[in-house]
C-alpha cells in the first residue's frame, strides 16, 4: 500500500474505509530505507490491534537494523471487532482468534509468551512475571485497558455472573449462554460506562445486536441500556432510530445512569444506579452485563506512565513517546491523545508509532514539515444494528503542529444514514483487511 493511497485517498467512504491506517511517512519524505541501520532492540508489549501492528512494521521498516521482541501471554489474540456478534449467534468466538506464527515467520519477531510487570525506562530493562529481564533501546507498550471495581463485583464468581465482556474472550461466550439461557419474559440490564472508554459506539451497538437476538428468539424480553453519559456517545442518528423504531418496547434507554454497585437477590441481579437525590434505584435483571470505567491496563499505573486524569498515558502523537521517559512508547487504548479508543485506531498508531521509532533509532528527524504532515490516524467503524445489516462511522484525526496535538478532520467525519445489508458485508471486508493488516 502506498502513500498515496493512504493518505491522498478522496474522503468517499469505500475508499476511506479500505486505507486502513497509513504508511511510512519516510516513504512519502523521499528518504531511503537504510540497507543496514545501527543494531536496535526494540521490545512491544501487548499482542493486540495496537502492539501486532507496531512490531510487524517495525520489523518490516527497519530490516537489519532492528530485532523486534513482542511480549504477549496468550498464544492468540482474541479481537473485540466483530465479538458483539457472538452474542446473537451471527458469528463464532472461535473466528475471531489470531496467533502470532506469520509475524514470526515473516518478519523474524521473536515472541515471548510472558506477562510485562516491571520497566526501567534508565536502565532499558523489562521485568517479566518469569523473573526474565529484556533488555530494550526502545520500548512499546500496548497494553489495553483495565476497568475500575464495582462495589458487588470484587469475586471471580460475581465477575462471572455479572460478565463486561469488554474484553473478547470467556467473558464473551458466558454472556452468549446467559441470554441464550434466559427465560422468554426475562430482563437484560446492560451498562455503558463513562467516556472515555473502548470503543465509542461499541456498547450501543452491542444494545442492538442483543435486541435484536431477544426480537428473534425470547420476544416477551426486554433490554434496559443504562448509559454513565447524558446522552448516546457516537453514531446518534442510527441509534436513537434504532432504539425508537426497531427496537421500540423492546430496548429502554436511560442516560445519566452510571451503576454504582450490584447486589444479588435470589436468582436475579440487581445494578443499583443514583437517583440524583441522596438515594438509589435498583434495576432488576435475569441478565446483567456491566461494563465498568475504563482506565489504562494495570502496566501502564505501575510503571508510572499514566498522567492523564489518572486514568491514560500522556504522549507526544508525533511519536507517542513519553515525555519523561522517551524510549518508552504507548499506543492503543491506553494512551491520552484524546483519540478514540478502539482497534482501527491503534492501527494507525501502531504505524506513526513505527516510522518514529525507525526515524530515531537511524538519527532522522520526526518533526520535519512533510513528515508531520502525514501523520494521520483513520478511524473507520461499523456497528451492527440487526443478525444482517450494519451502519459505519468515519473519521480522520491530523496532526496538529500549532497544539502539538491530534484534531479530527472535520470534512473525513459522518455516519451513515442508514442501516443496511451492504454495510453488514462492507462490515466484514473491513474487518478481514484490518486482521490481515494486524496478523499477517
Amino acid at each position: 500500500m502506498t502513500f498515496e493511497t493512504v493518505f491522498k485517498q478522496p474522503l468517499d467512504r469505500r475508499g476511506f474505509l479500505g486505507a486502513l491506517g497509513g504508511a511510512a511517512a519516510w516513504m512519502a519524505a523521499g528518504i531511503p530505507k537504510p540497507a543496514r541501520a545501527a543494531a536496535a532492540r526494540i521490545v512491544v508489549v501487548g499482542g493486540g490491534f495496537g502492539g501486532a501492528t507496531a512490531a510487524k512494521y517495525i520489523a518490516q521498516w527497519g530490516g537489519a537494523g532492528v530485532s523486534v521482541t513482542l511480549v504477549e501471554p496468550n498464544a492468540r489474540h482474541v479481537s473485540c471487532i466483530l465479538s458483539n456478534l457472538v452474542l446473537n449467534d451471527r458469528i463464532k468466538l472461535a473466528g475471531l482468534g489470531f496467533g502470532y506464527d506469520k509475524l514470526k515467520q515473516r518478519y523474524g519477531i521473536e515472541v515471548v509468551a510472558d506477562r510485562a510487570v516491571a520497566a526501567d525506562p534508565d536502565a532499558g530493562k523489562l521485568e517479566l512475571a518469569s523473573g526474565i529481564t529484556l533488555d530494550f533501546d526502545r520500548l512499546v507498550i500496548a497494553p489495553g485497558i483495565a476497568f475500575d471495581r464495582v462495589p458487588g463485583l470484587e469475586t471471580l464468581e460475581q465477575q462471572i455472573l455479572v460478565p463486561h465482556a469488554w474484553v473478547a474472550g470467556p467473558q464473551t461466550q458466558t454472556l452468549r449462554d446467559q441470554l441464550n439461557a434466559m427465560r422468554d419474559g426475562g430482563t437484560v440490564v446492560m451498562s455503558i460506562p463513562r467516556s472515555p472508554y473502548r470503543c465509542p459506539p461499541g456498547p450501543y451497538e452491542r444494545a442492538c445486536v442483543i435486541a435484536d437476538f431477544l426480537k428473534r428468539r425470547k420476544p416477551r424480553s426486554k433490554l434496559v441500556l443504562l448509559d454513565a453519559n447524558t446522552d448516546i456517545q457516537a453514531e446518534p442518528l442510527m441509534f436513537r432510530q434504532a432504539f425508537a423504531q426497531l427496537y421500540a418496547g423492546r430496548l429502554e434507554y436511560v442516560p445519566n445512569a452510571e451503576v454504582r454497585r450490584v447486589s444479588f437477590e435470589g436468582g436475579r441481579k440487581l445494578a443499583w444506579v443514583s437517583d440524583g437525590l441522596d438515594g438509589e434505584t435498583a434495576w432488576r435483571a435475569d441478565v446483567l452485563n456491566v461494563i465498568p470505567r475504563n482506565t489504562a491496563a494495570r502496566l501502564a499505573h505501575d510503571i508510572g506512565v499514566v498522567n492523564v486524569n489518572g486514568r491514560w498515558a500522556g504522549v507526544d502523537p508525533l511519536t507517542y513517546a513519553l515525555t519523561a521517559a522517551p524510549r518508552i512508547h504507548v499506543i492503543g487504548d491506553a494512551q491520552g491523545t484524546g483519540l478514540p479508543k478502539a482497534g482501527h485506531i491503534a492501527n494507525s498508531e501502531a504505524k506513526i508509532c513505527a516510522d518514529a521509532i525507525v526515524r530515531l533509532i537511524n538519527g532522522w528527524p520526526v518533526d520535519e514539515p512533510v513528515r508531520m504532515q502525514s501523520v494521520v490516524a483513520n478511524s473507520a467503524c461499523f456497528s451492527p444494528i440487526t443478525y444482517d445489516t450494519a451502519s459505519w462511522l468515519n473519521a480522520v484525526f491530523a496532526y496538529d503542529a500549532a497544539s502539538g496535538s491530534m484534531k479530527r478532520v472535520d470534512a473525513s467525519f459522518g455516519e451513515a444514514p442508514t442501516r443496511s445489508k451492504d454495510n453488514f458485508e462492507q462490515m466484514l471486508k473491513w474487518a478481514a483487511r484490518l486482521f490481515d493488516d494486524t496478523f499477517a
